[in-house]
Order: structure tokens, then sequence, then C-alpha cells
């Protein structure tokens, strides 16, 4: 945590700031009342290649060696980070190495090789994915970055919040979903850097609910099995994002995945947004527990609108 500061949340910002868009912060008047309170939605689906992440791929790539940079980036991930990495490098004239699991999103991997990665499919494990980008980094020279565990990573993913709170300074509470714990490492370092009156509350669904367990734990826990619909949080914590989690998160809530699907449900019909299901589970967290937030002005952030619109549950 003391390896953070207020400087270096600025100072990622104004290096990522060309390549990212501040996107918009909407509202609506029927979940205000479903949930008591006043409720703004921070839509990263708007960001450039629709989801939060191209902030901290940006940043992680940036603060690479012009030689660094010349041999190339590897990561891997089954949907998002795999989109944000390729987009990011290929913006910066950067080779990109993506280790996809086989069972990633069709829609995802679309997207990777639209923005010029180069897919490596892998067995849909963790285990398979680390092997993989091993290998791959081993054989090209390519740099390794973490889709969560990693410092430039947690600090472009703080810029989210920072814009935010810029926008609604007096939040009262930012609901936010937690899966590698990259975005919520980050939002929680720009609440405590630019708004000490703001908590930051983590969501999981319960099927992959590592997150909460590790959180009361006090150490990293994983998951036996995966079986949600939020593909995006399928991953677990790690030695990077703990800590932070563990000194300035307030809560992390679970929820169903009836839930999910609900909340989801109520974000494209009554805001017109597309989102993802990793994203409505911040909000069904907040409707799940809304009577403890009654009266309270609650940020959240939407993390993607990364669809694969042939599997909607609905």
């Amino acid at each position: 945590m003391e390896d953070y500061s207020k400087k270096d949340l600025l100072e990622c910002y104004r290096l990522i700031e060309p390549y990212i868009h501040n996107t918009p912060v909407m509202s609506s008047r029927l979940i205000d009342e479903i949930v008591g309170a006043k409720v703004y939605f921070k839509c990263e689906n708007f960001q450039r290649m629709g989801a939060y992440k191209m902030r901290g791929a940006t940043h992680a790539i940036l603060r690479l060696s012009s030689d660094q940079r010349a041999k190339g980036v590897v990561t891997h991930s089954s949907g998002n980070f795999a989109q944000a990495l390729a987009l990011a490098a290929q913006s910066l004239g950067v080779t990109a190495h993506i280790v996809m699991p086989s069972d990633a999103p069709a829609v995802k991997k679309s997207a990777v090789i639209n923005y010029g990665g180069r897919i490596v499919e892998c067995e849909p494990n963790l285990e398979a994915r680390k092997a993989m980008a091993d290998k791959v980094a081993s054989e090209t020279g390519a740099s390794f970055l973490h889709p969560s565990n990693d410092r430039d990573v947690i600090l472009g993913q703080g810029t989210a919040c920072m814009e935010f709170l810029k926008e609604h300074p007096d939040l009262d509470f930012i609901f936010v979903p937690v899966g590698g714990g990259g975005l919520i490492a980050g939002t929680a370092l720009a609440a405590n850097f630019f708004s000490k009156g703001t908590k930051v509350i983590g969501a999981e669904p319960f099927e992959v609910d590592d997150a909460y367990r590790s959180f009361h734990s006090g150490h990293i826990e994983t998951n036996l099995t995966t079986n949600t619909m939020a593909d995006g949080l399928k991953t677990i914590l790690g030695d990077q994002t703990l800590p932070i989690i563990l000194r300035l998160v307030d809560r992390i809530i679970r929820v169903e995945e009836k839930e999910i699907l609900s909340a989801m449900r109520l974000i494209w019909e009554r805001m017109k947004l597309v989102v993802e299901p990793s994203s409505a589970v911040a909000l069904a967290a907040l409707i799940r527990s809304s009577q403890e937030y009654t009266n309270s002005k609650i940020g959240i952030i939407i993390s993607g609108g990364n669809v694969d619109l042939s599997k909607l549950s609905f």
C-alpha cells in the first residue's frame, strides 16, 4: 500500500489520457426508486474496446522501455484484458501475443483479432494459461503483463474512479465487480487519495466467491468451480491486489446467478445500455443489500459491455 501515492495516479492519468475515453456517467430514476438511493453509473462499456481494462493495458505498455516494447507484450485473458492489450498495443505500435482459453467467448476472440492481437489458445484453466504465457514470453522475448495483478495495471484501472469522483466528489459508496481485483484495487486507491469519505464495496457471484473468502481469511483463496455467467470474474486475486483490498475495501457482497441476470436485464431495458454479466454484478449486489444503503449517494462502475449476443440469456 505504501508503494502507491496520489502522485502515481495523477501521473498515470496524464500518460494514458490521450489514448482513452473519459466515459459518461448516467442515472436511472427507476433504479433510484428500486434501491431507495441516488445511483450514478460510470459507463466503462463506452470505453475504447468496450471495457475499463483499456486503461490499465495502456498504462502498462507505456511504462515499458523502448527495447521492451520492440519485443512485444504477452498476457493471458478470457476476454476483456485480451482485447484491451491488443488495442493498446496496436495504438502504440507494439506486437501483442494473447493467450486465450479455448472456451473464451467468440465475440472476444474476434475482437482481439480485429485489434491486431496474435491469439494462442490453451486449455480453459489457470495453470494452462500461465504455462502458455510463459512459453510465449520465453520464445519471443515479449514482456508479460498480468491482467490484474500488476502495479501499472492497477493504477490504470484506478483512473476510472478518478474521473468518477471528479464529476461526483461526494459519493458515499462505489460498488465494483471483483474478478482478479485490478479494478477494485485501483478504485480503492483512487477513493482513498481523492475522496476519503467514499467507501468501496466489492460485488462477486456466489459461484466464484474467492475474493469474498480471501477478504475474510486474509490470504488468497481459489475456486473449485467457475459456474457463473459472469465470465470476466472467474479469475482470482493476486499478491498485488489483495493487500490493497484488505486495507481499503469496506466489504464484498455476493450475489446469485438469477440476481445477476435480473440486474443485467434491468440495465438493458431501463437504461438502454449494453452491459455484460460481470458488469451487472455490482448493481445486483446493491439491490440485494439496498436496505443498508437507503438515501445514500452511490456510484457503480459498469465495467464493460462486450457481450456475445448469440448467447444472451434473455
